[in-house]
């Protein structure tokens, strides 16, 4: 029987390019997104590469419907083997202009996404003392960014949420991990929300060589999964993380100073 991996926000980007990298490692897939089209496509790919592929349309933030996507899975492969909780968005916005209703999009998304995947397959990792949970967090979940304190939090609170996880689960033969990109070229643009922000000078960011591209996150979760570890950071995010956690005063006065000079 064929290892199976559950990939949220499959459609695109990251989530698409770790789908087809456990698919060419030989994992049958179950994929989520919100996308039906693009995670259609996404379906046919994995198909290509002669492996099988449950694809359904899901809200996250729906525990109801990730409910029944995960039913339908485990009826179909009869085992997962591996949870990616990726979807995610993002946003910049100072805090007096983020609203109400931008705070319960990016925690409903971010954070209760990745808390109703994990209730929802815990039992079945339980059961067989085995599994992979891999959380795709961002450096902006160890590194405070300026005018993105909505969309930090709620990295901070998956950073939490994954290190108080592992202690709690890896003793039960449960790998839990997170992996944190920089910047990555994907269709981050498509989804993200800007206030007070320029999409050009985003644009002008993603041509950056610094920017770490899908395949390279898809890579470190994949590595996660194989040579467990507790938590991979993703290219040029290692030299802010690292300098954050050394020299914070540092390191947040800098950025500080980078917001009032723009």
């Amino acid at each position: 029987m064929s290892p199976t991996a559950f990939i949220t926000g499959a459609s695109q980007g990251i989530g698409k390019a770790t789908a087809l990298l456990f698919a060419k490692n030989g994992y049958d897939l179950v994929i989520t997104a919100r996308t039906k089209d693009k995670l259609e496509a996404v379906a046919e790919e994995i198909r290509s590469l002669n492996r099988q592929v449950l694809a359904i349309s899901t809200d996250v933030g729906n525990h109801s419907a990730l409910e029944a996507l995960i039913n339908l899975g485990l009826e179909r492969f009869s085992q997962i083997d591996v949870l990616v909780n990726n979807a995610g968005i993002c946003m910049t916005a100072p805090m007096a202009k983020t609203t109400i209703e931008d705070w319960q999009t990016i925690i409903n998304v971010n954070l209760w996404g990745y808390i109703h995947t994990i209730n929802l397959m815990l039992p079945h990792f339980l059961e067989r003392k085995q599994g992979s949970i891999i959380n795709v967090g961002s450096f902006g979940g160890k590194v405070p960014l300026p005018n993105m304190t909505a969309y930090c939090t709620s990295k901070y609170a998956v950073t939490g949420l994954t290190e108080t996880l592992r202690l709690e689960l890896e003793p039960q033969g449960i790998h839990v991990s997170g992996v944190h990109p920089s910047v990555t070229n994907s269709d981050f643009l498509e989804r993200a929300v800007f206030k007070d922000s320029d999409p050009e000078q985003m644009k002008q960011m993603l041509s950056s060589p610094f920017v770490s591209q899908p395949e390279d996150v898809a890579q470190a979760i994949w590595d996660a999964v194989k040579y467990p570890q507790a938590e991979v950071i993703v290219g040029s995010a290692k030299v802010p993380t690292f300098l954050n956690r050394l020299f914070p005063s540092i390191t947040q006065g800098m950025l500080q100073l980078g917001t009032k000079t723009n």
